[in-house]
């Protein structure tokens, strides 16, 4: 026929949030395939939230970060662990904006930016695949 259809960007933000959050669980070594099908289910409910309130694609990465993290720790525990702090409990990373564009992952307790979703391999030393 030709060319395919491109994708929409409500389509496209949600690939993208997609994929920054699975790079991200697959730096923390924790992309299981039951998992993964968190995060597809995470994208699912998003897109119908996406399509009600188009101007909010730039805030799906974040979102699906917090639906995945949650649901992660139902069932696993906490996640993604904080890098920064060596000592004392392990705590999880937060993702700022709760709700905005450029999420990242911070450490709530000493008010430091780790890594924008997506990218927490990068911090966190996890293996680089070069």
């Amino acid at each position: 026929m030709g060319f395919m259809e491109p994708l929409s960007p409500l389509e496209q933000a949600l690939h993208a949030a997609r994929a920054l959050v699975l790079a991200d669980l697959v730096a923390g070594d924790v992309a299981e395939a039951d998992v993964v099908s968190l995060v597809e289910d995470s994208v699912a409910e998003r897109r119908w939230w996406v399509e009600q309130w188009p101007d909010g694609a730039a805030y799906v990465a974040g979102l699906v970060a917090q639906d995945v993290q949650d649901a992660l720790l139902e069932r696993y525990g906490r996640w993604p662990l904080c890098p920064v702090c060596r000592s004392g409990d392990p705590h999880a990373l937060d993702v700022e904006p709760e709700l905005g564009p450029d999420p990242h992952w911070v450490c709530a307790k000493v008010g430091v930016r780790v890594a924008p979703v997506g990218s927490l391999g990068a911090a966190t030393g996890g293996m680089a695949s070069s």
